[in-house]
Protein backbone atom coordinates (compact mmCIF):
# COMPACT_ATOMS: atom_id res chain seq x y z
CA UNK A 1 0.00 0.00 0.00
CA UNK A 2 1.42 3.61 -1.10
CA UNK A 3 0.70 6.23 1.30
CA UNK A 4 0.29 9.10 -0.92
CA UNK A 5 -0.55 11.87 1.64
CA UNK A 6 2.01 10.55 4.04
CA UNK A 7 4.75 11.26 1.85
CA UNK A 8 3.37 14.28 0.66
CA UNK A 9 3.06 15.92 4.07
CA UNK A 10 6.66 14.87 5.01
CA UNK A 11 7.77 16.57 1.24
CA UNK A 12 6.02 19.68 2.99
CA UNK A 13 6.86 19.39 6.88
CA UNK A 14 10.41 18.38 6.89
CA UNK A 15 10.40 17.71 10.33
CA UNK A 16 7.80 15.39 9.96
CA UNK A 17 8.77 11.64 10.92
CA UNK A 18 8.58 9.00 7.76
CA UNK A 19 7.88 5.51 7.56
CA UNK A 20 10.70 3.43 8.68
CA UNK A 21 13.10 1.09 6.59
CA UNK A 22 11.93 -2.49 5.80
CA UNK A 23 12.37 -4.96 8.26
CA UNK A 24 15.00 -7.40 7.08
CA UNK A 25 14.98 -10.99 8.16
CA UNK A 26 12.10 -12.89 8.77
CA UNK A 27 11.19 -10.89 12.45
CA UNK A 28 8.68 -8.53 11.46
CA UNK A 29 4.93 -9.07 12.70
CA UNK A 30 2.59 -8.39 10.00
CA UNK A 31 -0.05 -6.57 9.45
CA UNK A 32 -3.19 -9.00 9.14
CA UNK A 33 -6.15 -9.40 7.53
CA UNK A 34 -8.67 -11.69 8.54
CA UNK A 35 -11.51 -13.21 6.78
CA UNK A 36 -13.55 -13.81 9.47
CA UNK A 37 -16.06 -15.50 7.22
CA UNK A 38 -17.02 -16.59 3.95
CA UNK A 39 -20.67 -15.64 3.41
CA UNK A 40 -21.56 -11.83 1.79
CA UNK A 41 -24.62 -11.11 1.13
CA UNK A 42 -23.49 -9.38 -2.20
CA UNK A 43 -21.79 -11.09 -5.17
CA UNK A 44 -19.17 -8.75 -6.14
CA UNK A 45 -17.77 -8.94 -9.76
CA UNK A 46 -14.23 -8.13 -8.77
CA UNK A 47 -14.52 -11.20 -5.28
CA UNK A 48 -11.01 -12.48 -4.37
CA UNK A 49 -12.90 -14.66 -1.89
CA UNK A 50 -15.63 -15.66 -4.52
CA UNK A 51 -17.89 -15.49 -1.91
CA UNK A 52 -21.86 -16.24 -1.88
CA UNK A 53 -24.84 -15.74 0.24
CA UNK A 54 -24.62 -19.09 1.95
CA UNK A 55 -22.97 -20.72 4.84
CA UNK A 56 -19.36 -22.22 4.34
CA UNK A 57 -18.03 -25.06 6.27
CA UNK A 58 -15.46 -25.82 8.76
CA UNK A 59 -15.30 -21.83 9.69
CA UNK A 60 -13.42 -21.13 13.07
CA UNK A 61 -15.73 -20.91 15.66
CA UNK A 62 -15.76 -17.96 18.65
CA UNK A 63 -13.48 -19.27 20.94
CA UNK A 64 -10.85 -21.07 17.95
CA UNK A 65 -10.92 -16.84 16.55
CA UNK A 66 -10.09 -15.83 20.16
CA UNK A 67 -7.42 -18.00 20.69
CA UNK A 68 -6.08 -16.58 16.93
CA UNK A 69 -6.25 -12.92 18.63
CA UNK A 70 -4.34 -14.24 22.05
CA UNK A 71 -2.18 -16.23 19.10
CA UNK A 72 -1.63 -13.00 17.32
CA UNK A 73 -0.60 -10.76 19.68
CA UNK A 74 1.90 -13.57 21.06
CA UNK A 75 3.47 -13.06 17.83
CA UNK A 76 3.67 -9.43 18.11
CA UNK A 77 1.18 -8.24 15.85
CA UNK A 78 -0.94 -5.30 16.55
CA UNK A 79 -2.92 -4.37 13.34
CA UNK A 80 -5.71 -6.55 12.71
CA UNK A 81 -8.49 -6.28 9.46
CA UNK A 82 -11.80 -7.93 10.12
CA UNK A 83 -12.77 -8.81 6.99
CA UNK A 84 -14.89 -11.27 4.74
CA UNK A 85 -17.27 -12.48 3.10
CA UNK A 86 -19.43 -9.24 4.85
CA UNK A 87 -17.90 -9.54 8.66
CA UNK A 88 -21.01 -7.97 10.20
CA UNK A 89 -22.46 -11.41 9.30
CA UNK A 90 -20.83 -13.43 11.87
CA UNK A 91 -22.91 -13.11 15.15
CA UNK A 92 -19.99 -12.74 17.04
CA UNK A 93 -18.60 -9.96 15.54
CA UNK A 94 -18.75 -7.03 18.27
CA UNK A 95 -17.57 -9.47 20.61
CA UNK A 96 -14.37 -10.77 18.82
CA UNK A 97 -13.64 -6.71 18.08
CA UNK A 98 -13.58 -5.75 22.07
CA UNK A 99 -11.20 -8.74 22.76
CA UNK A 100 -8.68 -7.25 20.27
CA UNK A 101 -9.29 -3.67 21.33
CA UNK A 102 -8.60 -5.11 24.77
CA UNK A 103 -5.89 -7.04 23.64
CA UNK A 104 -4.21 -3.52 22.39
CA UNK A 105 -4.71 -3.75 18.70
CA UNK A 106 -5.64 -1.37 16.05
CA UNK A 107 -8.77 -2.83 14.41
CA UNK A 108 -10.02 -1.86 11.39
CA UNK A 109 -13.53 -3.25 9.58
CA UNK A 110 -13.62 -3.58 6.03
CA UNK A 111 -17.01 -4.34 4.82
CA UNK A 112 -19.45 -3.44 2.05
CA UNK A 113 -21.83 -0.85 3.96
CA UNK A 114 -24.96 -2.45 3.41
CA UNK A 115 -25.54 -4.11 6.48
CA UNK A 116 -25.08 -0.77 8.34
CA UNK A 117 -28.03 0.67 9.61
CA UNK A 118 -30.00 2.39 12.52
CA UNK A 119 -30.51 -0.35 13.90
CA UNK A 120 -26.59 -1.59 14.65
CA UNK A 121 -24.75 2.17 14.48
CA UNK A 122 -24.32 2.26 18.12
CA UNK A 123 -23.28 -0.90 18.17
CA UNK A 124 -20.66 -0.02 15.82
CA UNK A 125 -19.86 2.95 17.24
CA UNK A 126 -19.68 1.64 21.06
CA UNK A 127 -17.00 -1.25 18.97
CA UNK A 128 -14.43 1.59 18.79
CA UNK A 129 -13.17 0.73 15.38
CA UNK A 130 -9.80 2.76 14.43
CA UNK A 131 -11.32 3.23 11.13
CA UNK A 132 -13.88 1.35 8.87
CA UNK A 133 -13.73 1.24 4.91
CA UNK A 134 -16.60 0.52 3.19
CA UNK A 135 -16.43 0.14 -0.35
CA UNK A 136 -18.10 2.14 -3.26
CA UNK A 137 -17.05 1.04 -6.89
CA UNK A 138 -18.38 3.51 -8.28
CA UNK A 139 -21.66 6.27 -9.28
CA UNK A 140 -24.86 4.27 -8.57
CA UNK A 141 -25.19 2.28 -11.58
CA UNK A 142 -21.71 1.32 -11.98
CA UNK A 143 -21.23 0.32 -8.34
CA UNK A 144 -24.78 -1.62 -8.50
CA UNK A 145 -23.82 -3.24 -11.34
CA UNK A 146 -20.44 -4.66 -9.84
CA UNK A 147 -21.76 -5.48 -6.75
CA UNK A 148 -25.08 -7.32 -8.38
CA UNK A 149 -27.31 -5.76 -6.17
CA UNK A 150 -29.77 -2.70 -7.22
CA UNK A 151 -29.68 -0.40 -3.69
CA UNK A 152 -26.54 -1.50 -2.86
CA UNK A 153 -25.00 2.04 -3.60
CA UNK A 154 -27.97 4.19 -1.27
CA UNK A 155 -27.03 1.31 1.38
CA UNK A 156 -23.54 2.03 1.66
CA UNK A 157 -24.02 5.76 1.43
CA UNK A 158 -25.97 5.55 4.29
CA UNK A 159 -23.62 3.58 6.11
CA UNK A 160 -20.96 6.17 5.61
CA UNK A 161 -23.39 9.11 6.96
CA UNK A 162 -24.48 6.89 9.65
CA UNK A 163 -20.76 6.86 10.68
CA UNK A 164 -19.33 9.99 10.48
CA UNK A 165 -22.41 11.20 12.38
CA UNK A 166 -21.02 8.69 15.18
CA UNK A 167 -17.70 10.28 14.66
CA UNK A 168 -16.26 7.07 13.27
CA UNK A 169 -13.15 7.40 11.16
CA UNK A 170 -14.19 5.96 7.50
CA UNK A 171 -12.63 5.12 4.41
CA UNK A 172 -14.19 5.03 0.53
CA UNK A 173 -12.48 2.08 -1.24
CA UNK A 174 -12.78 1.20 -4.70
CA UNK A 175 -11.40 -0.71 -6.83
CA UNK A 176 -10.47 0.86 -10.42
CA UNK A 177 -11.86 -0.31 -13.57
CA UNK A 178 -12.84 0.73 -16.82
CA UNK A 179 -16.41 0.99 -15.97
CA UNK A 180 -15.89 3.68 -12.67
CA UNK A 181 -12.56 5.53 -14.15
CA UNK A 182 -14.26 8.47 -15.90
CA UNK A 183 -16.12 8.66 -12.64
CA UNK A 184 -13.49 9.00 -10.27
CA UNK A 185 -13.66 13.15 -10.48
CA UNK A 186 -17.37 12.50 -9.11
CA UNK A 187 -16.19 10.33 -6.32
CA UNK A 188 -13.84 12.25 -5.02
CA UNK A 189 -16.69 14.68 -4.96
CA UNK A 190 -18.64 12.32 -2.88
CA UNK A 191 -16.05 11.72 -0.21
CA UNK A 192 -15.78 15.66 0.63
CA UNK A 193 -19.41 16.08 0.35
CA UNK A 194 -19.70 13.03 2.70
CA UNK A 195 -16.81 14.43 5.13
CA UNK A 196 -14.89 11.19 4.55
CA UNK A 197 -11.50 11.23 5.28
CA UNK A 198 -9.77 8.35 3.80
CA UNK A 199 -9.35 7.45 -0.38
CA UNK A 200 -8.12 3.82 -1.23
CA UNK A 201 -8.03 3.13 -4.72
CA UNK A 202 -7.27 -0.50 -4.99
CA UNK A 203 -6.13 -1.14 -8.80
CA UNK A 204 -7.37 -4.71 -9.65
CA UNK A 205 -6.28 -7.99 -9.17
CA UNK A 206 -6.40 -11.11 -10.74
CA UNK A 207 -8.01 -13.16 -8.00
CA UNK A 208 -10.95 -14.93 -7.64
CA UNK A 209 -13.98 -13.43 -9.57
CA UNK A 210 -11.34 -10.50 -10.35
CA UNK A 211 -9.87 -13.08 -12.88
CA UNK A 212 -12.70 -13.19 -14.80
CA UNK A 213 -13.49 -9.95 -14.36
CA UNK A 214 -9.55 -8.78 -15.95
CA UNK A 215 -10.84 -8.12 -19.16
CA UNK A 216 -12.84 -4.83 -17.38
CA UNK A 217 -9.25 -3.84 -15.81
CA UNK A 218 -8.71 -0.01 -16.20
CA UNK A 219 -6.44 0.53 -19.47
CA UNK A 220 -2.32 1.49 -18.62
CA UNK A 221 -3.18 5.30 -19.64
CA UNK A 222 -6.33 5.22 -17.94
CA UNK A 223 -4.64 4.01 -14.79
CA UNK A 224 -2.21 6.11 -14.62
CA UNK A 225 -4.75 9.79 -15.13
CA UNK A 226 -6.39 8.14 -12.07
CA UNK A 227 -3.39 8.27 -9.57
CA UNK A 228 -2.64 11.82 -11.34
CA UNK A 229 -5.84 12.54 -9.81
CA UNK A 230 -4.87 11.01 -6.32
CA UNK A 231 -1.99 12.70 -6.45
CA UNK A 232 -3.24 16.43 -7.09
CA UNK A 233 -6.03 15.81 -4.69
CA UNK A 234 -3.57 14.59 -1.87
CA UNK A 235 -1.22 18.10 -2.29
CA UNK A 236 -4.02 20.19 -2.27
CA UNK A 237 -5.30 18.60 0.88
CA UNK A 238 -1.68 18.89 2.33
CA UNK A 239 -0.95 22.53 1.18
CA UNK A 240 -4.63 23.72 2.34
CA UNK A 241 -4.17 22.05 6.00
CA UNK A 242 -7.02 19.05 5.17
CA UNK A 243 -6.92 16.23 7.55
CA UNK A 244 -7.69 13.31 4.71
CA UNK A 245 -5.70 10.60 4.14
CA UNK A 246 -4.79 8.89 0.36
CA UNK A 247 -3.51 5.76 -0.44
CA UNK A 248 -3.32 2.98 -3.26
CA UNK A 249 -2.97 -0.50 -3.19
CA UNK A 250 -2.22 -3.87 -5.57
CA UNK A 251 -0.06 -1.63 -7.87
CA UNK A 252 3.53 -0.78 -6.44
CA UNK A 253 4.42 0.96 -9.98
CA UNK A 254 2.30 3.68 -8.18
CA UNK A 255 5.07 4.80 -6.06
CA UNK A 256 7.70 5.60 -8.90
CA UNK A 257 4.82 7.45 -10.59
CA UNK A 258 4.70 9.11 -7.52
CA UNK A 259 8.24 10.06 -7.95
CA UNK A 260 8.22 11.22 -11.33
CA UNK A 261 4.65 13.63 -11.00
CA UNK A 262 7.28 15.20 -7.80
CA UNK A 263 10.19 15.44 -10.10
CA UNK A 264 7.71 17.81 -12.25
CA UNK A 265 5.87 19.36 -9.86
CA UNK A 266 8.72 20.28 -6.95
CA UNK A 267 11.89 18.93 -7.89
CA UNK A 268 13.47 20.04 -4.99
CA UNK A 269 11.98 17.67 -3.25
CA UNK A 270 12.62 14.55 -5.90
CA UNK A 271 16.28 13.05 -4.00
CA UNK A 272 14.42 12.60 -0.49
CA UNK A 273 11.10 10.99 -2.22
CA UNK A 274 13.38 8.83 -3.56
CA UNK A 275 15.47 7.65 -0.24
CA UNK A 276 12.07 7.29 1.59
CA UNK A 277 10.56 5.11 -1.36
CA UNK A 278 13.65 2.91 -1.33
CA UNK A 279 13.52 2.99 2.97
CA UNK A 280 9.24 1.40 2.15
CA UNK A 281 10.47 -1.27 -0.30
CA UNK A 282 7.59 -1.77 -2.14
CA UNK A 283 5.01 -4.99 -2.57
CA UNK A 284 5.11 -6.28 1.00
CA UNK A 285 3.09 -9.80 0.76
CA UNK A 286 4.49 -12.32 2.57
CA UNK A 287 6.47 -10.19 4.62
CA UNK A 288 4.53 -7.27 6.28
CA UNK A 289 1.12 -8.28 5.19
CA UNK A 290 -0.27 -11.14 6.27
CA UNK A 291 -3.73 -12.54 5.83
CA UNK A 292 -5.81 -15.64 7.17
CA UNK A 293 -9.01 -17.06 5.71
CA UNK A 294 -12.06 -18.10 7.12
CA UNK A 295 -11.16 -21.60 7.73
CA UNK A 296 -7.63 -20.77 9.58
CA UNK A 297 -5.40 -21.45 6.31
CA UNK A 298 -2.79 -18.41 6.27
CA UNK A 299 -1.57 -16.58 2.81
CA UNK A 300 0.90 -14.52 2.14
CA UNK A 301 -1.97 -11.96 1.41
CA UNK A 302 -5.47 -11.99 0.59
CA UNK A 303 -5.24 -12.60 -3.17
CA UNK A 304 -2.99 -15.94 -2.71
CA UNK A 305 -5.80 -18.45 -1.38
CA UNK A 306 -4.64 -20.81 -3.98
CA UNK A 307 -1.82 -21.07 -1.28
CA UNK A 308 -1.56 -22.05 1.73
CA UNK A 309 1.51 -21.25 4.20
CA UNK A 310 0.00 -23.04 7.58
CA UNK A 311 -2.99 -22.76 9.79
CA UNK A 312 -3.88 -21.54 12.63
CA UNK A 313 -5.46 -24.40 14.05
CA UNK A 314 -2.36 -26.75 13.57
CA UNK A 315 0.07 -24.45 14.43
CA UNK A 316 0.82 -20.84 15.98
CA UNK A 317 1.12 -18.16 13.96
CA UNK A 318 4.66 -17.36 15.29
CA UNK A 319 5.49 -20.82 14.30
CA UNK A 320 3.93 -20.57 10.83
CA UNK A 321 4.91 -17.34 9.84
CA UNK A 322 8.37 -15.83 12.00
CA UNK A 323 10.09 -19.10 12.85
CA UNK A 324 9.48 -21.80 10.38
CA UNK A 325 8.52 -20.22 7.48
CA UNK A 326 8.05 -22.05 4.58
CA UNK A 327 10.27 -21.82 1.32
CA UNK A 328 7.74 -19.27 -0.42
CA UNK A 329 7.67 -16.47 2.15
CA UNK A 330 10.93 -16.72 2.29
CA UNK A 331 11.26 -16.12 -1.29
CA UNK A 332 8.68 -13.60 -1.22
CA UNK A 333 11.09 -11.42 1.47
CA UNK A 334 13.73 -11.46 -0.20
CA UNK A 335 14.36 -7.90 -1.38
CA UNK A 336 14.58 -6.74 -4.09
CA UNK A 337 12.48 -10.36 -5.24
CA UNK A 338 14.46 -12.70 -7.54
CA UNK A 339 11.79 -11.67 -10.57
CA UNK A 340 12.12 -12.02 -13.86
CA UNK A 341 11.23 -10.60 -17.32
CA UNK A 342 11.18 -6.16 -17.41
CA UNK A 343 10.78 -7.05 -13.71
CA UNK A 344 14.55 -8.26 -13.24
CA UNK A 345 15.87 -5.46 -15.30
CA UNK A 346 14.17 -2.21 -14.51
CA UNK A 347 16.00 0.10 -12.51
CA UNK A 348 13.16 0.95 -10.14
CA UNK A 349 12.86 -2.54 -8.72
CA UNK A 350 13.61 -1.72 -5.43
CA UNK A 351 11.12 0.42 -4.86
CA UNK A 352 8.31 -1.47 -6.04
CA UNK A 353 9.70 -5.03 -5.43
CA UNK A 354 8.38 -6.40 -8.02
CA UNK A 355 4.86 -5.62 -7.88
CA UNK A 356 1.93 -7.87 -7.32
CA UNK A 357 2.80 -11.45 -8.00
CA UNK A 358 -0.68 -12.55 -8.16
CA UNK A 359 -0.76 -10.85 -11.60
CA UNK A 360 2.07 -12.90 -12.53
CA UNK A 361 0.56 -15.76 -11.36
CA UNK A 362 -2.39 -15.55 -12.97
CA UNK A 363 -0.65 -14.97 -16.75
CA UNK A 364 1.25 -18.53 -15.67
CA UNK A 365 4.46 -17.36 -13.99
CA UNK A 366 4.66 -16.62 -10.50
CA UNK A 367 8.02 -14.70 -10.75
CA UNK A 368 7.50 -13.55 -14.34
CA UNK A 369 6.83 -9.95 -14.63
CA UNK A 370 3.73 -8.22 -13.74
CA UNK A 371 0.92 -7.16 -16.37
CA UNK A 372 -0.68 -4.80 -14.27
CA UNK A 373 2.90 -2.30 -14.56
CA UNK A 374 2.01 0.37 -16.26
CA UNK A 375 5.55 2.17 -17.02
CA UNK A 376 7.32 2.25 -20.71
CA UNK A 377 10.39 0.74 -21.24
CA UNK A 378 12.20 3.77 -21.21
CA UNK A 379 10.86 5.10 -17.86
CA UNK A 380 12.22 1.64 -16.13
CA UNK A 381 15.60 2.35 -17.91
CA UNK A 382 15.26 -0.57 -20.55
CA UNK A 383 17.82 -0.51 -23.64
CA UNK A 384 16.22 1.45 -25.74
CA UNK A 385 15.91 -0.10 -30.11
CA UNK A 386 18.19 1.13 -32.34
CA UNK A 387 16.34 3.01 -35.30
CA UNK A 388 17.45 2.12 -38.34
CA UNK A 389 18.29 4.97 -40.44
CA UNK A 390 16.09 5.19 -43.73
CA UNK A 391 17.59 5.53 -47.25
CA UNK A 392 16.30 7.89 -49.35
CA UNK A 393 15.66 6.27 -53.02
Amino acid sequence: MLRISHYLRALAQPAMPVLGARSTGTSRPPVVIWNLLRRCNLTCKHCYATSADSVFRDELDTGEALKVIDDLHAAGVRVLILSGGEPLLRDDIFLLSEYAREKGFFVALSTNGTLINDGNIEQIAAARYDYVGISIDGLEAVHDDWRQLKGSFAASMHAIDLCRQHDIRVGLRTTLTQNNYPQLPALLTLMREHDVQKFYLSHLNYSGRGKRSRKADAHHQMTRDAMHQLFEQAWDDVQNGRETDFVSGNNDADAVLLLQWVEARMPEHRDRLERMLRAWGGNASGGGIANIDNIGDVHPDTYWWQHTVGNVRRQSFRELWLDQPEPLLAQLRQHPRAVTGRCAECRWLSICNGNTRTRAWAEGNLWGEDPGCYLSDEEIGLPQPQRIPSIAI
